[in-house]
């Protein structure tokens, strides 16, 4: 017995597709439809612009694009591929001369529908306001569906000299089906919900959604949202790889039936096409929409009852036999940890960029510190790519074989024909981390080298020595920041050149054809910071570590540690991160560490460049919002950190200019080309530059020098201050001080201008309201005025202050061994405060609150009084 029931086969994809790989991209749509259609799915949905590839950009402005995209579509309509399935597929088109990101609805070898983007994704890595227009909702939705003309190809092929082109929904005999696209999911106001509300219960999504790190939970929660808020089938669909660029788009295809999840595909892979399907019950949605009375009463509403609708002769279920056939079961959402997501995301990306470069492998320059994880990334794409080939996947196999000329092999293997490793030392390279290296590269299975490139340093240092008559000599060794510098990046950059030269020649030396393409190392927060020489091992082909931070990369090599039998890995995380250009400590163990000659933490790094780019904070900002986030510093230690940071982010600005190209991770990315978009040269006043910047600092030596002489100074100034001061203090006149509080007590009584002279006032009968100034100031003395005495106390006080105060923090700075401006005052905003706690805890003296109103009145008062004796004295002088 057949009999139709409301149960629909839906199916969706992940598609590895190449901008402008017009033949490869039809291809895998192709197999794509024909995988859904033999699991019996009446629906399939497709990626983004998938038959030109999403990545194709500046090319959309051409029209050789548009042109090949429709001959594409005739050489998919020609088939059979079609037939019996609604297939919803991405592409550009060109109405009435405007440029449109569209779904192409086709079925049965016709095309039955063009729905345009509403919303253009126009931040962040995307631009497509400069390729595409948004289509506009007409008030009137009469309006909101043209006729578009097709091509003479199309015409000629199909017979269709017209198609709907808007905003609408297709309606079957069983159901009604429509569609929004990437970005539109992310808007406020999603067209799901008037979809929903309209009657569309199967919703499609095609999408070019880039990875990024802790991303796809967000998307996930957004796309079961979508579904669980009005009820209905949503589909989701993505590309997944690289197509050419420096993102990498993460699949992970989704099947959601009213909030849901039912079926769920790959978020990283090495296989072109991944197609997954889901049984689902229209009657499900039905009554679980039903269910709800208030959404109901807003569906009724004649705004969405008036959706235009596409009538199409087709039944979405299709008859089966027997009684009953079971719907797909709900799953729970996988996720990758963060360390998962470094590890596979970077290495899907290298696979995709080797094979279709042609190149025969990488080469990396350098396997020191965490460096090591590029290292450790190319050994998880070898681990990908075998285990993919092993169990059969016929394109895997195929790429093998033209890298290898096997099909079948164990991941180390295909590492040593495809990863090559050198260490490249020099004297000032340490002993320990030469070994680490070898031993990671016998891990890892890479082909491996030691080389000393001393030989070259000298001959470069030689050859300037030649030209100008001096030789630049190491800090350690007597010689100036600037020629510390030189000697340091000379090591860098003759790393680079070293690593072409290898790139160009080890196929050669391995009795094998093609290149290698060079792999940089520069994480997220060396970039941030400038913290890198400019042309050195930063400067390569590609880099997949490029926006992920320090932190996070510690994380990853822990993890493939433990995963990929890499044990070297968790020392090299256990060990200080150090750049080795510096001469070394006696034992060989290296002394320059990177931290300390940053003068920041990476975990600082880490804030700064969140703040920087995801918060949108400028050095203000910024401050004042790592006040409330860092509370065990005080702001003039903040502001320090703050200003420092923003000083050598504009004078390193020039170094991100020439960044290489790397894999998109985060997304406070300092990626130049596209991402974070700044001048090369920013005014380093306008960056909160620190008055003093490190390089303008004096040696350590010179500044104990300058403490110690300062100090010897201060000491004489204080006994010569002391003896002078004394006399003036004991040389002031008591009956002065009773006198000055009389004749104020006399003044505002009478209401009198003038101050006139009372009688003294006895010593014990001084009133307890006397500020500390006067008594300062009641003691003998030989014959002196008021004011004279006022000021006389003051002034030596104040001295004796200064100079006490002064003495006691240069005594602070030496026993702190601080030794520079910029160490002093962090020190000493930590130490002063401290001091005095101390003080006052060995005194008993315990902390006061505030002053209250009456002690600030009574201040004020005091004030007042001083100012007015200092007026009448010089009146009567």
């Amino acid at each position: 017995m057949s009999m139709r029931e409301p149960l629909v086969t839906v199916a969706t994809c992940n598609l590895n597709q190449w901008a402008l790989d017009f033949d490869g991209n039809l291809a895998r749509i192709v197999q794509s439809i024909r995988i859904a259609k033999e699991r019996g799915a009446t629906y399939r949905l497709g990626p983004e612009l998938e038959i030109c590839g999403y990545g194709c950009e500046d090319h959309f402005l051409e029209a050789d694009t548009f042109y090949h995209c429709w001959e594409s579509l005739v050489t998919l309509l020609q088939s059979d591929v079609t037939d019996n399935i609604l297939c919803d597929i991405g592409m550009p088109v060109m109405h009435l001369g405007v440029r449109y990101n569209c779904r192409v609805f086709c079925l049965d070898r016709k095309i039955v529908f063009i729905r345009p983007k509403l919303y253009l994704a126009d931040d962040g890595n995307y631009r497509e306001k400069r390729w595409f227009t948004t289509w506009k909702i007409h008030a009137d939705p009469t309006l909101n569906l043209q006729a578009h003309m097709l091509p003479p190809m199309i015409q000629h092929l199909t017979g269709q000299i017209e198609v709907p082109f808007g905003i609408g929904a297709i309606a079957t005999r069983d159901s009604v089906i429509s569609s929004e696209t990437c970005e539109e999911l992310f808007t406020p106001d999603s067209p799901h919900i008037s979809l929903a509300l309209g009657g569309v219960e199967i919703i499609g999504n095609g999408s070019g959604s880039h990875h990024q790190l802790r991303k796809l939970e967000h998307r996930i929660d957004l796309i079961r949202g979508a579904s669980a808020k009005a009820g209905g089938v949503y589909l989701y669909a993505n590309q997944q790889g690289c197509d050419g660029g420096r993102l990498y788009y993460d699949g992970c295809a989704l099947i959601v039936v009213n909030g849901h999840i039912v079926a769920q595909g790959s978020q990283f892979s090495v296989t072109d096409v991944e197609v997954i399907t889901a049984v689902v019950d229209l009657d499900d949605v039905r009554s679980y929409r039903g269910a709800v009375s208030s959404r109901s009463e807003q569906a009724s509403s004649p705004d969405h009852r008036s959706l235009s609708r596409v009538p199409v002769h087709f039944h979405m279920s299709q008859p089966k036999d027997g009684f009953y056939q079971q719907t797909t079961p709900r799953i729970d959402a996988r996720l990758h940890t963060p360390e998962e997501e470094i590890a596979f995301g970077p290495a899907c990306w290298l696979w995709d960029y080797l094979r279709r470069s042609k190149a025969k492998g990488y080469v990396r320059p350098s396997i020191r510190r965490l460096v090591a994880s590029v290292a450790a990334i190319v050994g998880v794409m070898c681990h990908l790519a075998t285990a993919a080939a092993n169990a059969g996947d016929a394109q895997v196999q195929h790429d093998i074989q033209y890298l290898l000329d096997v099909e079948a092999l164990s991941a180390s293997e295909l590492a040593n024909s495809v990863l090559h490793t050198t260490y490249m030392g020099t004297e000032n390279s340490s002993t320990a981390t030469k070994a680490r290296a070898t031993r990671l590269a016998a891990e890892i299975g890479s082909y491996h080298l030691n080389m000393v490139i001393d030989t070259m340093v000298s001959a470069v240092v030689s050859t300037f020595s030649l030209l100008v008559g001096m030789t630049p000599k190491f800090g350690v060794h007597g010689g100036t920041p600037s020629e510390d510098l030189a000697l340091q990046n000379i090591q860098a950059r003759l790393r680079m050149v070293m690593a072409y030269l290898l790139a160009q020649l080890l196929p050669w030396v391995r009795s094998r054809s093609g290149f290698l393409l060079v792999l940089g190392s520069a994480n997220v927060d060396e970039a941030l910071r400038g913290y890198m020489t400019k042309y050195d091992c930063s400067s390569a082909d590609l880099n997949p570590i490029g926006a992920v931070s320090k932190t996070d990369l510690k994380r990853l090599l822990v993890y493939a540690a433990a995963e990929y039998a890499y044990p070297t890995l968790a020392e090299i995380v256990a060990a200080p991160p150090t750049a080795e250009l510096r001469p070394t400590s006696g034992d060989g163990e290296h002394t320059q560490v990177d931290e300390e000659d940053m003068g920041m933490t990476y975990d600082e790094l880490s804030w700064f460049g969140r703040l920087r780019k995801i918060d949108r904070c400028g050095p203000l900002w910024m401050f004042r919002k790592l006040g409330g986030i860092w509370s065990h510093l005080s702001p003039v230690e903040i502001a320090a950190k703050v200003k420092r940071f923003f000083f050598y982010y504009g004078i390193n600005r020039h170094k991100m200019t020439t960044l290489t190209p790397s894999y998109h991770a985060e997304n406070y990315s300092p990626d130049d080309n596209r991402y974070t978009i700044h001048d090369m040269a920013v005014d380093d006043d306008a960056a909160a530059a620190i008055p003093m910047p490190p390089s303008l600092e004096p040696t350590p030596s010179a500044f104990r020098a300058w403490v110690e002489q300062e100090a010897l100074m201060i000491i004489g100034l204080l006994a010569a201050t002391g003896v002078i001061s004394g006399g003036f203090v004991l040389g002031l006149h008591r009956r002065k001080a009773r006198e000055l509080h009389e004749l104020e007590r006399e003044r505002t009584r009478k209401g009198s201008k003038k101050i006139v002279v009372a009688k003294p006032v006895a010593r014990k009968k001084l009133p307890t309201g006397v500020t500390w100034w006067e008594r300062a100031i009641g003691v003998k003395s030989s014959k002196m005025s008021a004011a004279a005495a006022a000021r006389s106390a003051l002034i030596g006080g104040t001295v004796l202050a200064t100079a006490g105060t002064g003495v006691i923090v240069l005594g602070i700075a030496a026993a702190s061994g601080v030794s520079s401006y910029s160490d002093f005052h962090s020190k000493m905003s930590v130490m002063v405060p401290r001091f005095r706690k101390n003080v006052g805890d060995f005194f008993g003296i315990v902390p006061k609150a505030g002053p209250t109103p009456e002690q600030l009145e009574q201040d004020r008062q005091d004030m007042a009084l001083l100012v007015s004796i200092f007026s009448e004295e010089e009146k009567e002088n």
